[in-house]
């Protein structure tokens, strides 16, 4: 018989960076890879911090991922991250190779997944992760909410 390893999730420390973000005035929105239950690299949006409106968490923590490893492939790795990926940042994830992606709120305004343009279903996307939803939603849904409730 196969043994079965418990589901360890990483969404707080993804959490964690999106609060980061959030008191730095940004989007708080977080990301952490990892590979073999070890974290490799984490970010929370930077977009005004950096003036980049690329400089979304997923894409900055991609590219430290990449870096720390000396590959633009990061197979076999997941990507948590607490908002669903714009899709910008699901055309990262599939050029990256990341493995499976966890996200926690879904994004019916500008999410790339399973809203919008559902990058991944498209004949022209050469990768695909494995994606898991709903992953502490709950909570990554009040900090956004509470962040833009703020700003109103």
């Amino acid at each position: 018989m196969k043994e079965q390893r418990a589901f360890l999730s990483f969404m707080e420390l993804a959490l964690a960076e999106a609060k980061s973000a959030a008191l730095r005035g940004e989007v708080p929105v977080g990301a952490v890879v990892v590979f073999g239950g070890e974290v490799v690299a984490s970010a929370g949006n930077r977009t005004r911090e950096l003036c980049d409106p690329t400089a979304h968490a997923e894409v900055l923590a991609v590219r430290a991922a990449c870096a720390a490893l000396g590959s633009e492939r990061l197979t076999g790795h997941d990507l948590y991250v607490t908002l669903e990926p714009c899709p910008m940042c699901a055309a990262a994830i599939s050029a990256a190779r990341i493995g499976r992606l966890y996200y926690g709120a879904s994004d019916p305004k500008s999410g790339g997944v399973a809203q919008g343009a559902r990058v991944f279903s498209h004949p022209q996307c050469h990768h695909v992760p494995e994606v898991y939803d709903g992953i502490a939603a709950v909570e990554c849904e009040r900090l956004l909410k509470d962040f833009f409730a703020e700003r109103r």
